[in-house]
């Protein structure tokens, strides 16, 4: 059993790695991929937007597929997916080229990041391994994303911005031979996944981020009426829906999924408008601008390390409230930043605060949102919790980009990185609030059950 779940747990700990590191890795690359092939400013945020609504968007979906069809099944066929998206983009000729390999790669990441998630859940459904498990998940997760940016800067720098696509082919391949040892339950339903509900979801969230990123209210109205159809279809016509109201009414699956998605939208900017600061104003190159973020990565690994340290004796709701507020304090700091600044007064501190804050959350939230949930259930329920972040990420980046587009250079920046203060604030609340007070400790998770 050891061998078994030390086998899903390496699986899963190089997919999320990957994953997470596909949604930073581009960030620092941005300004090179923009004069590689003749981006605009606004076209250029299609790169993560692209990624961040497909992913999002079609999450639910892929978990109730992997409920449905196997979770192995479909992590193999989201690797796949994942792969060929990576290699395509990196041959990108046009914009348009691009932008659409990044929205197959969030197709492929959609497929595969629930699949994981659930397979990591289902091996280890309490007690002290559930812990030792999710703090692994948490750890690779804070160091792709953190670490994507150095990664993306080097790659950028020395060998050119295609390689911050081709960089994920071989984590992608390694991560298919790992994966066909995985061992899987046998699929619990007969019945397809609602592609309607999907359908709807995601092309309402793509109209919507449209919509904001033009300043068009015409796209926003339809994209608003397709997320109505899209409730009502799940309320009333779906005979099985993607997300049943049941689960998603849970205060604790309903706060943690609230608190992630202002915690994706708050990460997400700060990553582009702290990346755009050092290159554009600052006036650094890549490779350095990557080195600049390795104290962040190294904060965000210890607060996930320590998280599951207090975990032994603190409620996940209450590291959920401390690491939000970490996180919002940082970001205050960051917002302080000005044209004549410099890394080491403007950028460290801020960047150590905020990282070790929101390495704090990491591990609660997931395990929050997912303790109790049916074994069932569990592909739903992880691909809800991955949704939210991408869903925070891609809106946020649109909101907070126009609002900053409004104002010139380093203004603008500052200003961005004090709303995504605000958002972190925000999220603290929701975890004061929302999340009842004897949610689960992420020592001892609620078993899942059949």
């Amino acid at each position: 059993m050891f061998r078994k779940s030390g086998v899903i747990l390496a699986t899963v700990a190089l997919v999320q790695f990957m994953v997470s590191l596909d949604l930073s890795v581009v960030n620092v690359g941005l300004p090179r991929i923009a004069a590689g092939l003749g981006f605009s400013t606004l076209g250029l945020t299609w790169v993560i937007h692209a990624y961040a609504v497909t992913f999002g968007g079609l999450l639910l979906l892929g978990g109730k597929a992997a409920d449905r069809y196997g979770r192995r099944l479909l992590l193999l066929l989201g690797l796949t997916v994942f792969a060929l998206a990576s290699l395509a983009g990196g041959f990108a000729q046009q914009p348009g080229h691009l932008v659409a390999a990044r929205a197959v790669q969030g197709i492929g990441a959609a497929a595969l990041a629930p699949a994981a998630l659930a397979l990591l859940s289902a091996a280890f459904p309490d007690g002290r391994a559930r812990v030792r498990a999710f703090g692994v998940w948490a750890a690779v997760n804070a160091a792709g994303g953190a670490l994507g940016v150095l990664i993306g800067g080097v790659l950028t720098e020395y060998a050119g911005w295609r390689w911050v696509m081709f960089v994920s082919v071989p984590m992608a391949a390694a991560a298919l031979v790992m994966a066909w040892r995985v061992d899987d339950a046998p699929p619990v339903a007969d019945r397809g996944p609602d592609v309607a509900g999907a359908l709807l979801a995601t092309s309402g969230m793509l109209l919507l981020v449209y919509g904001i990123v033009r300043t068009d209210i015409r796209p926003v109205a339809v994209a608003v009426a397709l997320l109505a159809g899209f409730v009502v279809v799940q309320r009333r016509t779906t005979r099985d829906p993607l997300i049943r109201f049941g689960l998603a009414a849970n205060r604790s699956v309903a706060g943690a999924n609230l608190f992630n998605l202002l915690a994706g939208a708050a990460m997400a900017s700060a990553f582009y408008f702290a990346s755009l600061y050092l290159q554009q104003v600052l006036g650094h190159g890549p490779a350095l601008t990557g080195v600049m973020f390795l104290p962040f990565a190294l904060a965000v690994v210890a607060g996930a390390v320590v998280a599951v340290r207090l975990g032994h004796r603190l409620p996940g709701r209450m590291l959920l409230i401390a690491g939000g507020l970490l996180t919002a304090a940082g970001f205050a700091v960051f917002g302080r930043i000005s044209v004549d600044g410099s890394f080491t007064a403007d950028v460290l501190a801020p960047s150590v605060i905020a990282g070790f804050g929101f390495g704090f959350c990491l591990g609660p939230v997931v395990s929050i949102a997912t303790a109790g949930v049916a074994d069932h259930e569990s592909g739903t329920a992880s691909g809800l919790l991955n949704s939210s972040r991408q869903i925070g990420a891609a809106l946020g980046l649109a909101v907070l980009g126009t609002i900053a587009d409004r104002h010139p250079g380093t203004e603008g920046y500052a200003l961005g990185l004090t709303l995504c203060a605000a958002l972190m604030a925000a999220a603290a609340l929701i975890a004061v609030t929302v999340l009842p007070r004897r949610v689960p400790a992420i020592t001892s998770p609620q078993p899942a059950h059949r």
